[in-house]
């Protein structure tokens, strides 16, 4: 016979093994308003399956970026704003995946350069003359590619 979802109960250390954690990061994360066990008689927590798949998707959201505040923003029905932090994560995501895009070029470039010193190659000194010059800040965009 197939176990309930009532039937499932672990301990804060059985919960914390589950998923490779110390325990005192799950009472963190009720400490912090994302996780509300139920106390057995005893006043010990008692976690349940629903607790489990809350605490997969808080990993699956901090391994997004996502700040703790943004993930209880996601998890808890009562607050407000849950679009709105989504769409501001994506925006984020959207410029890390542009700050990694830019690291590859650089990569891509300098991997394929005859230049030994990468510095002098006046290829890769076009990607980040911008930047020399004062008037971007970061790494631009690379959309060519040119070998020295």
């Amino acid at each position: 016979m197939k176990s309930s979802r009532k039937d499932i109960r672990w301990s804060v250390g059985e919960l914390a093994d589950r998923f490779d954690l110390e325990p005192h990061v799950l009472r963190h994360w009720e400490d912090k308003g994302l996780l509300l066990p139920a106390r057995d008689s005893a006043g010990r927590r008692v976690y349940g399956e629903d607790d489990a798949y809350r605490v997969a998707t808080i990993i699956a959201s901090k391994a997004s970026g996502m700040s703790l505040e943004q993930i209880r923003t996601l998890v808890d029905a009562s607050t407000d704003g849950r679009r709105e932090a989504l769409r501001e994560h994506l925006v984020e995501l959207e410029r890390r995946q542009a700050d990694l895009e830019r690291s590859r070029h650089l990569t891509q470039h300098a991997l394929e350069c005859r230049a030994h010193d990468i510095t002098t190659c006046p290829g890769f000194q076009a990607h980040v003359a911008d930047i020399v010059e004062g008037t971007a800040k970061g790494l631009p965009l690379l959309t060519g590619h040119r070998r020295s």
